[in-house]
């Protein structure tokens, strides 16, 4: 398969609320990007309220052969509160999906939190004997956990095939994500590497003016977005670069990056890592826009968004205000940050590690 891979939890959307995705728009994204030799989709079952696995159904399961893509999904280990679940929502999973087996299939989000669950319900088992019956090609992990977790899991069930993970330039050295050290990991085990999170939730396709600047002065002919996927495309043992992609230009100008790809050199990575220096000396929640805390939330606060304004507020010469979109906002939703009630369940589900009560009161500080 090509690396570029087609992640599906940003899909273009007709209403925001209900996740509810523009069919017309995602088949004209799939219908070229499946043109041009590339055919890796990766959803799950908590994506878009459902709606993404619902909707690879009519976009591409209808109007392709079953032989021409790769279909990867996860099993939301979170969700689960007894045994029998697993099997329900995998059954679910196929039949939203409309297919027979999946190519690759992992345990979503799999933490040192969740992992006793896992252990409780025999998920390993579970996804295991789903493929030697045929319902699944590979089997496999996604991780937002440390290189030691990692370790663990991959020491203990040498029947996992591949993980997937979060790693782009930004958090390659990064204390709490440490990007550098669970590819390390990895490779120590040979799995091959599936990456998410290569342009941080969007966040290095648009840079702040500094590091921007860092990056057009060393080289005005390539992309801001082309040096995230040039640093991946870089590494060993990788698999498939996942990146959400809702709008035809982006998607155009993807493909593009990694069709004329070349690896970085010495002068290419000292540079990046000035970018890295300079984003990380500037954003104060790095927060990447997962939205796992939201499922969590009993007050339905969208913390995501509200982190991504006040990020955009600390970057932004201060002469140019976000408040008016912080006040739009919640004047149409009726949620404010300050409606947090501080009970810490949204802390146990962010991949990121982040206290997010404690950055919600810095939200309420700005802009209430």
């Amino acid at each position: 398969m090509k690396k570029l891979g087609f992640g599906l939890m940003r899909l273009p959307l007709i209403d925001e609320k209900s996740k509810e995705v523009n069919i017309e728009k995602f088949k004209e994204l799939v219908d070229y990007y499946m043109s041009k030799g590339y055919n890796y989709f990766d959803t799950a079952h908590t994506y878009l309220n459902g709606n993404s696995e619902k909707s690879i159904k009519e976009v591409l399961v209808s109007r392709y052969p079953r032989d021409s893509f790769y279909l990867a999904s996860k099993l939301p280990i979170f969700n689960l509160e007894k045994e029998e679940d697993m099997e329900k929502i995998f059954n679910e999973q196929l039949d939203r999906c409309g297919v027979k087996y999946f190519d690759y299939y992992m345990l979503h989000n799999l933490s040192t939190k969740h992992y006793q669950k896992c252990i409780n319900f025999n998920a390993f088992n579970f996804i295991e004997k789903m493929k030697n019956e045929g319902k699944i090609k590979h089997i496999g992990i996604s991780c937002h956990d440390s290189p030691d977790f990692l370790d663990e899991i991959l020491e203990q069930h040498p029947e996992i095939e591949f993980v997937q993970l979060q790693i782009n330039y930004l958090d390659w050295n990064d204390k709490i994500i440490q990007s550098k050290g669970i590819y390390e990991v990895s490779c120590k085990y040979n799995k091959p590497i599936i990456i998410m999170e290569g342009l941080k939730g969007g966040a290095l396709a648009n840079l702040p003016e500094k590091a921007k600047n860092i990056i057009q002065e060393y080289d005005r002919d390539n992309s801001i977005v082309s040096w995230s996927f040039r640093y991946n495309l870089s590494l060993n043992n990788i698999l498939v670069i996942l990146s959400g992609m809702n709008k035809m230009e982006d998607l155009i100008e993807n493909i593009n990056i990694f069709e004329s790809f070349s690896p970085l050199n010495k002068n290419d990575y000292s540079m990046l890592n000035k970018v890295s220096k300079s984003i990380t000396d500037d954003i104060e929640i790095k927060c990447t826009g997962c939205e796992y805390c939201i499922n969590h939330c009993s007050q339905l606060i969208d913390i995501p968004k509200f982190f991504n304004l006040y990020n955009s507020q600390k970057l932004l010469d201060q002469s140019h205000s976000i408040g008016m979109y912080y006040r739009n906002y919640i004047t149409i939703n009726k949620i404010k940050a300050s409606d947090c009630i501080k009970c810490g369940k949204c802390i146990d589900y962010c991949p990121q590690k982040i206290n997010i009560p404690k950055e919600l009161e810095k939200v309420v500080k700005v802009f209430e």
